[in-house]
């Protein structure tokens, strides 16, 4: 085994300053009291080390676990150096270091996570650890990356939640390798700056919570920066010669037959780039692939083609190559996909902050996104499947980050489709169809679950799951992915009972499903917390048509039903419209975000209006007795079976709100 797949040995590094020991508070309570625990980043012309080092009082039982120690490192950056384990029993001291030692695990088992990172972990067991112990650790692990050489990034960070103790953390530097460093005020608060470092000092640190309801960018708390980029156009220059050079095929490469192949099939630009973004999504299954070096460098096309597999850097590369033979403009970006690049651009430049990279196409006018990670029924778009609010392109000249304007959804995210024939009688039970379409992420999560699963196995799950209730038997189910929607399509059909209620001299009432809302929740912060800061809002676009086939012998005249409405509030539209005709009652409820963020003001107005928000249920009435509908209440509201629901220009809002 090389030496960098083993754990060292050795003593502390100079750079280190260790805590003084804590005193253990009489009333000590919790798993465990930390006398200390310092963190430790070291800067120098290899790039960084990382220390780590404590001595924890045990307290309760499961503080016992603490035993099990892990260290987890890169070998391409060097072996980790461990100086100290010992346990502290009673006046003595037990070198768990003499007894015990590190057996080496490899992580290749995480392909079924479809993930080769060539990361190695070292795990050692102290042994006899005893509640009233206490634990003493040190380590330092090397950690650079050669695709970066030198440069460096990254965070010191403290916990918004941690035992009572005493902790220190510090970045320091040798001459020539100080960083531009950023700090959050609380820190600003505490730290002591000298020539070559940053030291923070904390004993029992309060809990820090999430302001509540605040964007991202609000919640940066208790960080400290550090970066050699001196802006974004540093990084990318950097990253894109490795894309251009990954993406360049050798003269007989079969990459070229691919090309020419697709040219052959598709006469225009864009076809011929989905084309291609179909082949790598479809003939190149996804492995993160995080060897020799590849954490941030690019597999090659011509490796990545040949092996059938890659990780977002091959597969974009792959891309870059087959856009390039067919003569069309294309460039990587990076994105972050955690969802939390809100507040990238108050950041110091940090590749870091991005985990993702995929191609942006130029096409004409059009800009157009291509993720050869997503399965082939995700198409190139104006928008990038996930909602990105910033990108990096990464260029010969550099770039700089690319904001992405957030747009409320032109189209629902999901649509439930609910048709009940009840034209056989109050009494009879009514055949039901229930269509859902479920774009985004929760569509692709649906395409991955069913089209695995054969269709007598899927309708046999469904029946199981809904019989019972609404539902008294299932006759048929049917999934399908629709390519041209982008949608996830399920359909139910069966039969069940519509929850008719006796009002009294023939008269009738029944909810319709999807038909009413709760009130939304008021917008308010404990105490402490920034009252003036913006409230952030979920996205979301939800569409529910339901349409009820009345009975034949219940005249059209003698119904009615709930009021509609059109209200924002919060920064959401609440929609719901009824209409009748042809022996049907139709009804439209949606629900849409059309403000990613309201101010302070705005919500403190709308907490006063929430008393008067409609709640009701979407109750539609019979009473043949009653007195007849005027005409002018049928609304043009089309029914389930009136259009194709599946369209880009749904009528689920109200005229003025439609996209």
């Amino acid at each position: 085994m090389a030496q960098k797949d083993q754990v060292k040995r050795g003593p502390e590094p100079d750079w280190v300053r260790q805590s003084e020991l804590a005193a253990v508070p009489e009333d000590a309570a919790g798993a465990v009291f930390v006398r200390r625990q310092d963190v430790w980043l070291h800067l120098d012309t290899k790039g960084q080390q990382q220390y780590l080092g404590y001595r924890i009082k045990l307290l309760h039982s499961n503080a016992l676990q603490l035993g099990n120690l892990a260290i987890s490192w890169n070998p391409q950056a060097g072996a980790p150096v461990v100086h100290t384990i010992k346990v502290h029993r009673d006046g003595e001291v037990i070198d768990a270091l003499k007894s015990g030692t590190f057996e080496i695990l490899r992580r290749e088992d995480q392909l079924e996570a479809a993930s080769l990172d060539g990361v190695l972990t070292a795990v050692l067991r102290v042994a006899d650890l005893r509640v009233g112990d206490e634990l003493e650790f040190a380590t330092t692990i090397p950690v650079a990356d050669p695709t970066l050489g030198s440069a460096t990034s990254g965070l010191l960070t403290l916990a918004p939640s941690l035992p009572s103790g005493r902790y220190r953390m510090g970045l320091s530097w040798i001459d020539g390798q100080e960083p531009r460093i950023s700090m959050t005020e609380d820190f600003k608060a505490v730290a002591r700056v000298s020539e070559r470092g940053v030291e923070l000092d904390f004993d029992d640190p309060p809990v820090m919570t999430e302001i509540k309801d605040a964007p991202w960018r609000y919640q940066w708390q208790r960080v400290l920066e550090f970066s050699d980029y001196p802006d974004w156009n540093a990084i990318s220059q950097h990253f894109a010669p490795l894309y251009a050079a990954a993406a360049k095929l050798p003269a007989d490469s079969p990459i070229r037959q691919e090309a020419a192949r697709i040219a052959a099939a598709h006469a225009s630009p864009g076809d011929r780039a989905q084309a291609a973004l179909r082949l790598v999504q479809k003939d190149v299954r996804y492995i993160y692939v995080g060897l020799d070096g590849g954490n941030l460098t690019p597999a090659t096309a011509e490796d990545t083609w040949k092996r059938r597999y890659g990780d977002c850097k091959g597969k974009t590369a792959l891309l870059l190559a087959l856009l390039n033979e067919l003569g069309i403009q294309a460039e990587p970006v990076l994105a972050n996909n955690t969802g939390l690049d809100d507040g990238i651009d108050q950041r110091l430049p940090s590749p870091g902050l991005f985990d993702h990279v995929l191609v942006r196409a130029t096409i004409g006018d059009e800009q157009l996104y291509l993720d050869g990670t997503l399965p082939d029924v995700i198409a190139a778009d104006t928008q990038p499947f996930l909602p990105y609010r910033w990108v990096l392109p990464l260029t010969t000249a550099g770039a700089s980050i690319e904001p992405l304007a957030w747009k409320p959804a032109n189209r629902p995210q999901e649509i439930s489709l609910y048709e009940i024939d009840a034209t056989e009688g109050f009494d009879a039970p009514a055949q039901i169809h229930n269509t859902i379409i479920t774009r985004g992420l929760d569509g692709l999560k649906q395409h991955f679950q069913y089209s695995a699963i054969a269709p007598a196995q899927l309708q046999a799950a469904l029946s199981q799951q809904l019989v019972g209730e609404t539902w008294q038997s299932i006759d048929k189910v049917a999934w399908r992915y629709d390519r041209k929607a982008q949608a996830s399509i399920l359909t139910i059909s069966g039969k069940g009972m519509v929850d008719w209620r006796n009002d009294g001299d023939g008269a009738r009432s029944t909810p319709l499903p999807g038909g009413g809302f709760n009130p939304p929740d008021r917008r308010i912060r404990p105490a402490g917390q920034d009252q003036g800061l913006p409230y952030a809002n979920s996205p979301g676009y939800t569409c529910h048509v339901t349409t009820v086939r009345l009975p034949r012998t219940a005249s059209e005249k003698h119904w009615s039903f709930k009021s509609g409405f059109d209200t924002r509030i919060f920064g959401r539209n609440y929609y719901r419209v009824f209409g009748i005709g042809d022996g049907a009652i139709r009804m439209i409820r949606s629900s849409r975000t059309e403000r990613i963020e309201i101010d302070a003001e705005t919500a403190r107005t709308d907490n006063d209006r929430i008393a008067k928000f409609d709640n009701s249920m979407g109750y539609v009435f019979y009473d043949p007795a009653g007195v007849d509908m005027p005409p002018s209440r049928a609304k043009p509201v089309p029914a389930t079976y009136d259009i194709d629901w599946t369209a880009d220009n749904v009528p689920c809002l109200s005229a003025d709100t439609a996209p």
